[in-house]
């Protein structure tokens, strides 16, 4: 701080975006019971203005990731994962202790928390309630409605809208098609694009197929006149080969594909999202995997085999011990 008791801000625009580390090993489950725990929530640091949290896969199988990002007057949590319950997954305890150690190296009073979501299934916003009572935090809800008036989209979903946390301006883009109120971040500061469920190194469910490719085209167009440095979605589902997907439950991933994309990947995303708009069902690429439309076969498939997964895991855990 300044002597007259005022807060000297920290410039995020200079030097955009910044050079941030993704050199990490992911925790990606445990092996059987007798291997050790994981901890319930890992914590990576970005950069010292910016954190990646996973939720651990022993906690439940979504293992989600949650952005955290610091401005001058507020920070901004994206999405709350996939578990309720604060003794098995302490996310609000963890994110009070990252602000607390962000505010000790950089102290400004009245600091604010806004948690916000990727898009509004269950395994993204479950643990909204841990923020309830938390002073100077605005929890959005769920909801489209209360999405378009929180963030002040009038021409949703094509426009892009400023999002300040205090000299850092996020641009926030609607994208309907995997859920009707999802939307896509970008970060100037780091050149990160937040994707949650429409890309990511896995399964992609287009629900509504037409809104999803149109969601593609907004964002594919957005990345052309932007710095983007990494693709980050909220799901690693993919295995190292091409095309392989972990089954539909799998608690432990040891061979998992990196979080990060590119833009080129998404531009692989929007140009196959159209090379199968007339073809409802499951198309397989090397970097995800499209569901166009419910596709009751292919999901009824991926739960049986998702099934005989736990039951090999649960037989040779026996064997095991």
């Amino acid at each position: 701080m300044t002597t007259d008791n005022t807060v000297d801000p920290i410039d995020f625009t200079r030097n955009a975006p910044v050079t941030g580390s993704l050199d990490v090993r992911w925790n990606h489950g445990a092996r059987s019971k007798t291997d050790g725990a994981e901890p319930l929530l890992q914590v990576h640091a970005y950069d010292e203005h910016t954190f990646v949290l996973r939720q651990s896969k022993t906690v439940n199988y979504e293992a989600p990731f949650i952005y955290l990002l610091f401005g001058n007057e507020r920070a901004l949590l994206l999405d709350t994962g996939a578990t309720a319950d604060p003794a098995r997954f302490p996310l609000r305890a963890t994110v009070d202790e990252l602000v607390d150690a962000w505010l000790r190296e950089h102290p400004r009073p009245g600091y604010e928390l806004v948690v916000a979501h990727t898009h509004g299934h269950g395994d993204h916003v479950a643990a909204d309630a841990q923020f309830a009572d938390r002073p100077r935090t605005t929890v959005v809800a769920r909801e489209l409605e209360a999405v378009q008036e929180f963030f002040g989209f009038t021409s949703w979903p094509r426009e892009t809208i400023d999002f300040d946390l205090g000299g850092r301006v996020l641009e926030v883009i609607g994208s309907p098609g995997h859920h009707r109120a999802a939307v896509t971040i970008h970060d100037p500061w780091t050149g990160v694009l937040l994707t949650g469920d429409t890309v990511y190194p896995g399964r992609l469910y287009a629900f509504d197929f037409a809104e999803f490719t149109a969601t593609l085209e907004r964002l594919v167009d957005f990345t052309q006149t932007r710095p983007v440095t990494h693709v980050l979605g909220c799901h690693i589902e993919l295995t190292a080969r091409p095309g392989v997907d972990f089954p539909l439950g799998a608690r432990y991933q040891p061979d998992e594909r990196e979080l990060q994309m590119t833009v080129n990947q998404l531009i692989a995303v929007r140009d196959a999202a159209h090379a199968v708009a007339d073809r409802p069902g499951v198309h397989t690429f090397d970097d995800f995997i499209l569901f166009n439309g419910p596709c009751a076969g292919a999901q009824l498939r991926l739960t049986a085999r998702g099934l005989v997964h736990k039951a090999h895991r649960a037989l040779s855990g026996a064997f095991r011990r």
